[in-house]
């Protein structure tokens, strides 16, 4: 009678553990930074973390970091061909099929990345921007931007004159845009791919955020580092298959963008509070982190100001105008 008893509860558990495997989902999910990036430490890995926790191993996660699944331009079409469930995209590298997402890659908008992450995410909630991720198959659970971007060279770059004819590594076409209207070439090239580039004499300049140099140790290749540029801004969105997505229990989804709302404001002020200690540490290393002073601030305001004009018109009609209006106000709040 106890043996039988015995195979009973045993055969009960096995069942409930099945119930609940059958229950599970297991997202594949890609990106294109280490593991050790500010950006995977205080927001991708947080993220998966927390949802795992918060729906009881209902949502898990199989991590693929690094490029591993797809590269940097690829993560997009990797979801849609059911290669990754969900991935953490850079925008700019999807500027064909997100054109009016580049918008945060325009210079002059924003000065912290907490400022621009508000901003971002209130239009991936509601408007032209969230529609444009929805019609390319997947759906955003959450946005947030990088610091803004500053340039990092071998010399001391300030006023335009200073750019003529450098190559400047830019971060997809918006911010190319940003570098012709300082008289230098831009070069899109994958952020892995940066170091090697500058090392070997490829790259004259590079634009970049703080935050994110450590991640790809790109102070070990330069000598001279801006602080209080603003030359552009560079988004990621969350996403996840929308067929899967639509298909998962009403609270996990919930959840999911719960927590997506929670990380992206964590992982924008943890990049914030870094740069600081980050300017400190390179001055040690006796790399030259120097302020543009007035009048080159001024002149490259001027240069850069008909960025955004041009990139409306590029983009064309009134929905371009209009995102860029609405940009403009949100950053300015």
């Amino acid at each position: 009678m106890n043996t039988a008893r015995t195979m009973i509860a045993a055969l009960a558990g096995t069942l409930a553990i099945g119930a609940a495997a059958a229950q599970a989902e297991t997202l594949r999910l890609g990106d294109f930074q280490s593991t050790s990036h500010i950006v995977s430490v205080e927001g991708t890995s947080k993220w998966m973390s927390a949802v795992e926790e918060a729906t009881g191993g209902a949502i898990t996660f199989e991590h693929f970091p690094s490029q591993q699944a797809a590269k940097s331009k690829a993560q997009l079409d990797a979801v849609n061909n059911g290669i990754l469930d969900a991935a953490l995209l850079g925008a700019s590298y999807h500027a064909d099929a997100l054109p009016l997402n580049s918008v945060v890659g325009l210079p002059g908008f924003y000065g912290s990345a907490e400022e621009g992450t508000k901003a971002f995410q209130a239009m991936l909630k509601d408007g032209p921007l969230r529609e444009e991720v929805l019609a390319t198959g997947v759906t955003p659970i959450f946005g947030f931007v990088l610091p803004p971007y500053q340039v990092l060279a071998k010399g001391r770059l300030g006023k335009p004159a200073d750019w003529d004819a450098l190559d400047v590594r830019t971060s997809g076409s918006t911010q190319a845009m940003t570098a012709r209207a300082l008289g230098a070439v831009g070069i899109s090239i994958p952020g892995p791919e940066v170091y090697t580039a500058v090392e070997r004499g490829r790259l004259d300049a590079v634009l970049f955020p703080l935050a994110s140099v450590p991640g790809y140790k790109l102070n070990e290749v330069v000598s001279h580092i801006s602080t209080n540029g603003s030359f552009g801004g560079y988004s990621f969105i969350m996403v996840v298959k929308s067929d899967l997505f639509d298909s998962l229990p009403e609270d996990a989804q919930a959840e999911m963008l719960r927590l997506g709302d929670e990380t992206a404001m964590h992982v924008a002020q943890a990049q914030d509070a870094s740069v600081s200690g980050l300017i400190e540490e390179w001055k040690a290393q006796g790399i030259d982190t120097y302020e543009f002073d007035a009048d080159e601030l001024a002149i490259l305001t001027d240069a850069l100001g008909a960025v955004s004009a041009d990139w409306a018109e590029r983009i064309g009609g009134d929905q371009a105008q209009a995102v860029l209006d609405s940009y403009a106000a949100l950053t300015r709040k």
